[in-house]
């Protein structure tokens, strides 16, 4: 009985997913909005760009970290100067970020 050919990662029938390496964490972007908050509509070619997003994934050495409390799924406001675009979806919302650059997470507030 010979033994099983090696699959390539094309013939895997996981999903492919983004681990995050070193500090960084994995977002994605919010949409840019194309309305103002007193409801005014923008012209196609005019949005206001976003700087939120949701982290998709965190890297094992920002969870192990308690000076980061950031969560998967958490809501976060960054800067996205040294973040890397990840061309895996059509839409590039993607973004690599480096966990110094993620400058606030949004939380409920809880009421006593």
């Amino acid at each position: 009985m010979t033994p099983p050919e090696p699959r390539s990662p094309r013939q895997s029938k996981g999903l492919e997913v983004i681990e995050p390496v070193g500090k960084r964490v994995l977002i994605r972007k919010d949409e840019d909005r194309k309305q103002t908050k007193t409801g005014i509509h923008l012209p196609d070619k005019i949005e206001i760009p976003t700087l939120t997003g949701r982290v998709v994934s965190i890297s094992a050495q920002v969870e192990r970290d308690s000076d980061y409390p950031i969560r998967q799924y958490d809501r976060v406001l960054f800067n996205p100067k040294h973040g890397v675009p990840v061309d895996f979806e059509g839409d590039n919302r993607l973004y690599v970020i480096p966990v110094e650059d993620v400058v606030a997470v949004f939380r409920r507030s809880e009421e006593a």
